[in-house]
This record gives C-alpha cells, sequence and structure tokens, in this order.
C-alpha cells in the first residue's frame, strides 16, 4: 500500500502504490502522509510548484517542437465527486493550456463499442511535447464493466493484461504516465453531493445516476483494489490521493506531476540558425528607412 511515513525522499515516494501490499481499505480519504499540514501552507507551497512547472511545460513543448518524442500523461481515477475536475482546473490550469490536450471518457458510443476498449484510449495519447490530462481512462473497463456487469469476469480480468501491456507500449514510445486515483470517502462524498443539490450553481454537475453508483460504492472499492494492485507496475506506478481534502488532493496530485516533470528533464531543441548571425541580420535590417 502506499507509504504513510513523511519522512521521504518524494511525494510519490509517500504516494506510490506498493501492489504486494496494497490495501484500499487502510487508506486514509482525510490523510496527510507527507508535505503540508495547513491549506494557507498548501497554497503557498503550489504557487511554487506553478512556476517550475510551467517552466518545464515550456521546455516540453519546445523539445516536441523540436523533434523530440517525450510527452506525460496525467490519468485521474476517482469515484464521483472525487475531484478528477478540480484537478483539471487548479492542477493543470498552472501551465499554458496551449501545451495541454484533455480528454474525458464517458459511457463508449456505438461506434466506440464496434473496437476494443483501448482503441478509444489510444486516439487521445497526447502528442510527443504535450501534457495530456484523462478524466477518466482505460480503467473504466475493469471498474464499471466489472461492478455493472457489462462483460463476463473472465474479460474483465484479462484486461489487466491488456492494460499493463498498453501502458508498457506508451512507456516505450515516451510518455512518462502518471496516473493518480482520488481516494474520497463515502460521508465525504454525500456531503459533496448534497451541496450540488443544495447550490443551484452546482445543481449542473448533480446527476440522479449518482445515487445509483453510490449505492456501489463497496463494489467499486473492490474493483479499484484489484486494479490498482494489478495495475501499478514500476513503468507505469499509481499514486493514492487522499482527496477530502481538496487543498490537499491539489497540492498532491501538483507534486506527483511536477517529480514525474523533473525526472523527464526537458530540454530546449539547439536552433537550426545561428543567434549571432540572425542578430547581426536583425540589426542590419530597417523596414522603416
Amino acid at each position: 500500500m502506499a507509504k504513510k511515513s513523511a519522512q521521504v525522499e518524494s511525494v510519490r515516494d509517500a504516494l506510490r502504490v506498493d501492489p504486494d501490499g496494497f490495501d484500499i481499505a487502510r487508506l486514509d480519504p482525510a490523510g496527510r502522509p507527507v508535505g503540508p499540514r495547513s491549506k494557507d501552507a498548501a497554497a503557498a507551497d503550489l504557487a511554487k510548484v506553478g512556476a517550475e512547472l510551467d517552466a518545464l511545460q515550456e521546455a516540453l513543448y519546445a523539445e516536441g517542437t523540436g523533434g523530440g518524442r517525450r510527452r506525460v500523461l496525467l490519468v485521474l481515477q476517482g469515484m464521483d465527486t472525487s475531484g478528477k475536475g478540480g484537478v483539471i482546473r487548479h492542477v493543470a490550469g498552472l501551465v499554458n493550456p496551449q501545451g495541454l490536450h484533455i480528454a474525458s471518457f464517458k459511457k463508449p458510443t456505438r461506434a466506440e463499442l464496434r473496437h476494443d476498449f483501448l482503441w478509444r484510449i489510444r486516439r487521445q495519447v497526447p502528442a510527443p511535447g504535450m501534457i495530456g490530462v484523462f478524466d477518466r481512462s482505460h480503467y473504466e473497463d475493469v471498474l464499471v464493466a466489472r461492478v455493472d456487469g457489462l462483460v463476463p469476469a473472465a474479460e474483465w480480468r484479462r484486461r489487466y493484461r491488456l492494460i499493463n501491456d498498453f501502458e508498457a507500449e506508451l512507456v516505450d514510445a515516451g510518455v512518462a504516465l502518471v496516473k493518480c486515483y482520488l481516494h474520497i470517502s463515502p460521508d465525504k462524498q454525500r456531503e459533496r453531493l448534497v451541496e450540488r443539490l443544495e447550490n443551484p450553481a452546482k445543481r449542473w454537475k448533480y446527476n440522479p445516476h449518482d445515487v445509483d453508483v453510490r449505492a456501489e460504492f463497496s463494489r467499486y472499492q473492490a474493483a479499484y483494489q484489484d486494479a490498482l494492485a494489478k495495475c501499478s507496475t514500476p513503468a507505469a506506478p499509481w499514486y493514492a490521493i487522499p482527496a477530502d481534502r481538496k487543498w490537499y488532493r491539489n497540492w498532491a496530485v501538483a507534486r506527483v506531476l511536477l517529480e514525474a516533470l523533473r525526472e523527464v528533464a526537458p530540454v530546449f531543441p539547439e536552433p537550426s540558425y545561428d543567434p549571432v548571425v540572425e542578430l547581426a541580420r536583425l540589426q542590419e535590417t530597417d523596414p522603416l528607412r
């Protein structure tokens, strides 16, 4: 399971899912296993994180335009109200939107159902130089498909291997995978659903089907237990993010993403021209003369 000690080298070390000992029931949705202890401290650190994320993303984008193949993919999974949209707004929103590719995976369309479950996912993999964000992902096909009985058990069990193979292909193609499971408690989920119903400005977020899904909370937890344990690999680990505190959730995802980008260490490409020569040409050219 995710390590609990605050004495770690990185946020990723603290939140990484260990497939050999992972127990979702022991995760504290309101926990703060590493990092700031208050909302104000998190906000102050997030400002610093944002500045560095923005700089690294610009270098990654430039590297892509120069022929580099590396890119980053942030995968967000979690129960309704766990904050996938909030992370996109408060974390992905820290960088230049020109370098973002955001994809949201809802119920498959008829056209998508004519293909294998990874077909629509492959079409949304970010291009070189981009940071991709998946609001839900291919994991829906071992979560919803399992809980709702959309496919036989043998099929969703087979998909764990297919997912691991697919993610290994992505890593080999230069994709740095950052998979974050936003772990929310049923009490906090109820609180947020009530808020959506009571606040007219938030009612658009509510779907009556959310209550049906909530009734299956324990079955979804069992599905997440298996998905995270079976698909947290050395090349593409899962990170379990406590999501009851929005400020901590946003800070933790931002830090995990920052550490991944630091590891990628993108570099600006060398120009195909001589800057000194071009400066001289520019100074010699005066269109007003």
